[in-house]
């Protein structure tokens, strides 16, 4: 029996390992190495098999990697008796194939993800669901009414909620490089804006890249306008930092960090489309921010490249404060469970200290901080993920949102629109490097936490893991 929050009993981890002992042992039965023509099985339960395909789309759907929801789904085959299981996940799609042994042909059924809505709440849900399944805390009756509750369970903030969590992302942005309180309040402004604009667009069939681009035009046309007005009157704005914070707000630190996790594990359809999907999210921010940009430039607006907003390698307060803020409204706005802001902002803190201690100390290039913080933040959040039996996205994507490339992005734009292209063209090759190194580095710090302990979702183990055996790994 679960306690109230719906964790597995106090001896649990004895439990677990038991559960990677018997998945050890009997591994064979879910490849096709364990075929066997003598062995004669009764069908598997269409339930079971309805149960595990909604529940990988149901993560897959909400924000979760590649690799967890096939862990998942082999899981729930083991639990529910569903032999000689194999599980096909990419980006849209997902297969679950059961052969029942004998003469009886195999069982195959698919799902495919049509509507993406991130919600790490739901998530963890889901994974709770499975855990307990996997330990036999669940049977498929109980199961079943577990996920359908899930599927209609309300987020832990209401919508308003989140739009505002999606403001104080720009907002926080704007405090931490700088702008002041004016600065903060139109970044929030224009964010909400920008983010209601993109609504309104869905709503209408319009694509999510001109979603995108007519969000990124909102705010840039409100922080030209504001940079304009402060020119004007002599007011000394960090007008800037209203497009950066709008910026960081719409980067895809979501699609990044999983392409690579993606890539990593061997899941290389999944991998390419989650890669392809963030640089259509970058094309879209840059076409919008730079359409401005250029008609600011042409209309006489100043914009000075030696005085563009940036944090640079700074830790007073006001920065620290930034980044943490930065971190848990990001994670606000992917609907992560209340328990764990004060650990995000944490790691938020964490990682921006680990790269403006490296900048400013050691002299190091941005992109070496990057990594170097992002490796400590993948470290910590698979630690604690594994600790908390919770999934690790939620750790992760908002805990590297301060480094995410603002800056550098605005700053390719600028000089883009000065004529300056070769410039341009560096600072933005330059962003596009700090983005794959904080996806990079996160992983990396998975890698080094699964490289000295064993177990992951539903306690599978190392062994379990296909990529790690498909080249030397064999032997």
């Amino acid at each position: 029996m679960s306690d109230k929050r719906g964790r597995p009993p106090s001896g649990e981890d004895r439990m677990l390992s038991r559960m990677r002992d018997w998945r050890a042992r009997h591994e064979r039965e879910l490849t096709p190495d364990g075929f066997d023509d003598e062995d004669e099985r009764p069908l598997p339960d269409a339930r079971a098999i309805d149960l595990v395909l909604r529940v990988g789309e149901l993560m897959l759907a909400s924000g979760e990697g590649t690799e967890a929801v096939s862990e998942a789904m082999l899981s729930l085959s083991v639990a529910f008796n569903l032999p000689r299981s194999e599980v096909s996940v990419t980006f849209t799609t997902i297969t679950l194939s059961t052969h029942p042994g004998g003469d009886q042909p195999p069982i195959t059924g698919e799902r495919v993800v049509r509507r993406r809505s991130l919600d790490y709440f739901r998530v963890g849900e889901l994974h709770t669901l499975v855990q307990q399944a996997a330990l036999g805390l669940l049977e498929l009756e109980d199961a079943a009414a577990r996920l359908e509750q899930v599927r209609r369970a309300k987020t832990p903030y209401p919508n308003w909620v989140i739009v505002v969590g999606f403001g104080l992302i720009a907002s926080s942005a704007g405090v931490m490089m700088g702008g002041g309180p004016i600065v903060a309040t139109v970044a929030f402004l224009a964010a909400v804006l920008g983010d209601r604009t993109s609504v309104f667009l869905a709503r209408r069939g319009v694509a999510e890249f001109y979603q995108m681009t007519a969000a990124a035009m909102v705010a840039a046309t409100i922080g030209v306008g504001l940079l304009w007005v402060s020119s004007e009157m002599d007011l000394g704005l960090q007008a800037g930092a209203i497009i950066t914070g709008n910026i960081m707000a719409l980067l895809p630190g979501r699609p990044l960090v999983a392409s690579l996790q993606d890539g990593i594990s061997g899941s290389y359809v999944s991998a390419a489309a989650r890669l392809l999907e963030t640089f259509f999210i970058l094309g879209a921010i840059v076409s919008g921010v730079g359409a401005i940009a250029y008609t600011a430039v042409r209309l006489g607006v100043s914009i000075d490249l030696d005085n563009l907003p940036s944090a640079g390698t700074s830790m007073e307060v006001p920065v620290l404060l930034g980044a943490a803020g930065i971190a848990i409204a990001f994670a606000i706005s992917l609907a992560v469970p209340t328990r764990m802001l004060p650990t995000i902002g944490l790691l938020g803190v964490m990682i921006w200290v680990i790269y403006a201690g490296m900048g400013s100390l050691l002299q190091v290039p941005p992109v070496v901080g990057t990594v170097t913080g992002a490796v400590a933040v993948g470290v910590v959040g698979h630690w604690l993920a594994r600790r908390t039996r919770r999934p690790v996205l939620p750790y992760l994507v908002p805990s590297i949102a301060p480094l995410l490339p603002g800056s550098l992005l605005y700053r390719g734009l600028i000089e883009f629109t000065q004529g300056t292209a070769v410039s341009g063209l560096l600072s933005l090759v330059e962003a596009v490097m700090v983005g794959l190194a904080l996806g990079a580095g996160v992983n990396l710090g998975g890698e080094l936490v699964r490289a000295f302990q064993r177990g992951g979702l539903a306690g599978a183990g190392m062994r379990s893991r296909p990529a790690a055996r498909r080249t030397r790994g064999g032997y």
